[in-house]
């Protein structure tokens, strides 16, 4: 492919400008923009949508032909093969592991899993009734406080070991805040259990009984938080980017990340899938609701059908469709609003206004699906997503640090008023205080 610049030019008398071409391995190539920096003119590109902010080689998204690759490898591969810290170590290290590396790196991560008392106390200033997010966003970001040995950004081994102890205590902090929430104690990890496994048993354990893992719905856990591990330049991802290029630490732009995704546009948009079925009140109601949506393609997207970033399908939820049927074959189909939504999937399949429309059920409506199934709230279903997203946002923190740091500071085209002086409009008394502040009443005493 040919790499020869591309000339701008204007009309008029300024010169043309060269602007150098970026290719990557995949995808579109790119167009080194900066040489606009000393023309008078800056790119507009409203939400970034075709504009690239860094060059990453984590995760690779084809629009046309429904494919998304983390460091090479398809997504439906690895969340069909790989439990969730395989896929963790490909993230983070480029490659599959040997039977050794991936031993060591998962007793690593268990290793960590606990999180200090006093965290757990910190839940205790939070009303019950408080969404899990809010706990998420605020204790992930605490962690700072209490893990002064790893700030240092520029220090590998500071990067490293803050990196462990997140991916380790995120889903001990998201079943602490679920568990809050529904007044109940927070169960202890296990560190015999997978990733999955550890992270169900502490979400659903309680004192008085024994809890016995059901390898079906561990499956589904493993799958959900695979397939939610990394979307490219996702909003809460250039989030956490935005946050680091300022030489913040780990635990900030996560906390950041966690406050993008919350929005109902991105992570919550499985929680809005949710409330979309509980309107339904049966499933004799759902073409009357079908009728009323069709006016407004967009609020299907937004209520988890099609995906704004493949052209045809989402090959996750093509593996979660499969999951959510073997979870409901496991758990039964005696819930309404599982009902409800098994109905709107046949008819999202078959109907030619979704078909043609390019709206599918996507990732999020079968995640909310199965979610549901393990009797889980809405509220918690961002916070799932967010436990599987951690591995994508350590990874991009991590990879921007390879190179030097260059802070994001988007332009703006102004729009605001032009340069006027100020004239109060607040009368005698503001004319009195104007003169004081100028320095006109010389005694601090005569000031009014």
């Amino acid at each position: 492919m040919s790499t020869t610049p591309l000339t701008l030019s204007f009309a008029g008398q300024q010169p043309p400008i060269a602007l150098p071409q970026v290719p990557g391995t995949r995808g579109p190539v790119g167009v080194d923009m900066r040489g606009l920096n000393q023309s008078g003119f800056c790119s507009y590109d409203p939400g970034f949508a075709n504009t690239a902010g860094c060059q990453s080689a984590i995760s690779w998204i084809d629009t046309e032909n429904s494919v998304l690759l983390h460091r090479g490898y398809p997504v439906d591969q690895l969340a069909r093969q790989c439990d969730f810290l395989e896929v963790a170590y490909i993230m983070l290290n480029g490659d599959a592991p040997d039977e050794a590396c991936y031993q060591t790196f998962r007793e690593t991560i268990t290793r960590h899993t606990l999180v200090h008392e006093q965290i757990a106390r910190m839940c205790s200033g939070f009303r019950r009734d408080s969404h899990p997010m809010a706990l998420m966003c605020a204790l992930v970001g605490a962690l700072a406080a209490f893990y002064h040995d790893v700030l240092d950004v520029e220090n590998l081994q500071h990067r490293a070991l803050a990196a462990t102890r997140l991916l380790s205590k995120m889903p001990t902090i998201a079943a602490m805040s679920y568990k809050y929430t529904i007044e109940q104690p927070a169960a202890y990890p296990r560190n015999d259990l997978s990733y999955a496994g550890n992270f169900l048993q502490m979400l659903f354990a309680i004192p008085a009984e024994k809890y016995v893992l059901n390898p079906v719905i561990e499956q589904a856990m493993n799958q959900i938080l695979v397939l939610h591990a990394d979307h490219g330049q996702c909003a809460s991802t250039t989030t956490v980017r935005a946050a680091g290029s300022s030489g913040a630490n780990l635990f900030a732009c996560v906390a950041a990340g966690l406050a993008s995704l919350w929005g109902p546009m991105h992570g919550g948009a499985n929680e809005s899938s949710m409330r979309m079925l509980e309107e339904i009140e049966s499933v004799d109601q759902v073409p009357a609701f079908l009728r009323q949506a069709k006016r407004d393609p967009q609020a299907f997207r937004r209520l988890g059908f099609g995906n704004s970033r493949y052209r045809h399908r989402d090959p996750r939820a093509d593996i979660l469709r499969e999951t959510s049927h073997r979870v409901l074959a496991e758990v039964g189909m005696s819930d309404r609003l599982l009902q409800v939504a098994m109905a709107l999937e046949d008819v999202a399949l078959t109907d030619p206004y979704f078909v043609d429309n390019g709206l599918s059920p996507s990732v999020d409506f079968y995640t909310a699906v199965i979610l549901k199934a393990m009797n889980l709230p809405s509220s918690m279903f961002a916070v799932v997503t967010a436990v599987g997203r951690t591995v994508g946002w350590v990874a991009h923190w991590n990879e921007m640090h390879q190179a030097p740091l260059t802070i994001y500071r988007p332009r703006q085209i102004y729009v605001g008023e032009g340069y006027r002086d100020y004239v109060s409009r607040r009368g005698e008394r503001s004319a009195e205080l104007r003169e004081c502040l100028t320095g006109r009443r010389r005694a601090a005493s005569s000031c009014p």
